[in-house]
């Protein structure tokens, strides 16, 4: 194979990529959008910002994509979970915990930190799909002695299709949340009891 048909090959598998990877990405919009239709969650992508560097005149101009410090995608859940988590897709039987950049590492740690839903959801080849929990995707190596995950690794963390073709990528979130209130809750109550047995105590 001569360099020049290998550029084309090149070119080609990363233009099929390229379409995969958008692929992926209009079916969690089609997703947020089944979310938001039923009241569950409100999830929207994250403007990608531009950066002109050539004004061609007319209104037209030539432009970058600034390296963007926030998540792919931000919303929360009814009930106020924030919701914070990127998007990756691969052609090959691993992802590579590069693919989340230093930046958006620290977007996701932070909401993690601060009580939000953190995720990566992944695409392998368009037809295996799993929510990685922040604390499982940071923790690679420490968990599986490699810093990248396989299909097989990712399992406990697949995610399907439901309904009208719908990717349910927030299942179990919600049940999750209600846990939390739940326990919330059962604490205030304790809580509660207790000051109660101390007033009693002082008025006798």
């Amino acid at each position: 194979m001569t360099k020049t048909e290998k550029a084309l090959l090149l070119r080609r598998q990363n233009q099929l990529n390229r379409h995969r990877g958008a692929q992926f990405e209009d079916l969690i919009r089609a997703a947020c959008d089944y979310y938001r239709g039923r009241g569950v969650a409100d999830i929207e992508k994250t403007p990608e910002e531009m950066k002109p560097i050539k004004n061609m005149g007319k209104g037209h101009f030539v432009a970058v994509y600034v390296k963007k410090a926030q998540a792919d995608f931000k919303g929360f859940l009814r009930g106020g979970l924030a919701v914070n988590f990127e998007a990756k897709h691969t052609d090959t039987p691993r992802m590579e915990q590069d693919r989340v950049t230093p930046e958006q590492a620290d977007r996701l740690e932070r909401a993690f930190r601060y009580g939000a839903a953190a995720f990566v959801v992944c695409s392998f080849s368009g037809r295996d799909f799993f929510r990685v929990p922040w604390e499982v995707w940071r923790s690679m190596k420490a968990r599986y002695g490699h810093k990248y995950i396989t299909i097989q690794e990712a399992e406990p963390f697949r995610i399907t299709f439901g309904g009208p073709g719908v990717l349910l990528f927030l299942e179990g979130l919600e049940e999750k949340k209600n846990g939390v209130q739940k326990e919330e809750a059962g604490e205030d109550e304790r809580r509660g009891a207790a000051s109660g047995a101390r007033q009693d105590d002082c008025l006798g």
